[in-house]
């Protein structure tokens, strides 16, 4: 039942979420509102107790250098499934790798919320301010984080982040010796959605179907039924796909024209498709550079296409290019 796979899912979340608030600035100014320090706030991941105990373990106001304010931490805290995402489980959707060579599959993802903690800590209650204004205006409630999965397949996927609660503290009590710390702790939900092993399938795709209809009564013969029909379907490219220019528009051609005027008819074949623009249209016969076309074939629209316009055909050799999930076309024959 089980098997490896690993698709970094949690990895590309997390460091993806770290990176929505890496470059976060603060800026002190004088009395005359000119700038005169600007900080750019670290962040780091780990929870905020490692931070305040480094705070407190190491108070020594004699030591030149301690841990700086302000500055940011963010961790992963927790993992939920959420059922109101769920997809059929049987369901799969396929992609091409980049290379166009092998075909995969992967069955729906499941769908879990991923639980962040950003703490932003500072010393001062007016930085604490500048970088929570640079973080809130993108939530509405959430935003919406573009993570690319699953290796080759280069699967996009927008991930929303959407911020839950916001909670403050901010301790006086202590000494001149304790030094304070400003807390500020922002909890985001992220909803992904946990894909499982990715297979090839380059050779399981089915590229021809033939369905045999028989009814009535056997014949004399014995041998065959009084109606007897075969189907037969193949899928077709409906738009050209390796750039294959045959030649080009002679005139400008409208709407209703089916007579159309190209540079170079002895490169264009009777009984096959050619590709204009955003049209596919059928060769129905060539004279000279003269093409008899039926227009906007197999769901595509009739456009106005200029002189120059490039001419380009679908052949079988286009089949072998389809992207999975295309509108593509079938030729059918019956036998």
């Amino acid at each position: 039942m089980f098997e490896y796979f690993y698709n970094e899912i949690f990895r590309s979340v997390i460091i993806g979420f770290g990176s929505l608030f890496n470059g976060i600035e603060i800026k002190h100014k004088d009395s005359n509102d000119d700038t005169f320090s600007v900080i750019k706030v670290p962040l780091a991941y780990g929870p905020t107790q490692k931070f305040l105990a480094r705070l407190e373990q190491e108070a020594d106001l004699n030591k030149p250098v301690q841990m700086t304010l302000p500055r940011m931490s963010f961790e992963f805290t927790d993992l939920q499934y959420d059922p109101s995402r769920k997809a059929t489980q049987t369901q799969a959707f396929y992609g091409v790798t980049d290379d166009g060579t092998k075909t995969k599959k992967v069955y729906m993802p499941v769908p879990y919320n991923m639980t962040f903690e950003l703490s932003i800590m500072t010393k001062l209650n007016d930085d604490m301010l500048q970088i929570v204004e640079q973080i809130l205006p993108y939530f509405q409630p959430s935003y919406t984080l573009p993570i690319k999965f699953l290796g080759e397949l280069a699967e996009t996927q927008n991930v929303p982040v959407q911020i839950e609660s916001i909670s403050m503290e901010d301790d006086y009590e202590g000494n001149f010796d304790t030094r304070r710390a400003l807390v500020y702790t922002i909890r985001f939900t992220a909803k992904v959605y946990l894909y499982g092993p990715v297979s090839d399938v380059t050779g399981e795709i089915v590229k021809k179907v033939q369905v045999g209809y028989i009814a009535g009564t056997r014949g004399a013969s014995g041998t065959t039924y009084t109606r007897d029909v075969s189907y037969r379907v193949e899928p077709r490219a409906v738009q050209d796909y390796n750039d294959s220019q045959l030649t080009q528009l002679a005139e400008d051609i409208d709407l209703s024209e089916i007579v159309i005027d190209v540079a170079d008819g002895t490169q264009v074949t009777a009984g096959t498709y050619i590709y204009i623009g955003q049209e596919e249209m059928y060769v129905e016969d060539v004279t000279g550079n003269k093409l008899s076309v039926r227009r906007a074939q197999d769901k595509t629209k009739a456009q106005i296409h200029a002189s120059g316009a490039a001419v380009y055909s679908i052949t079988k050799a286009d089949a072998d290019f389809i992207d999975i999930g295309d509108n593509f076309g079938f030729d059918g024959s019956t036998f």
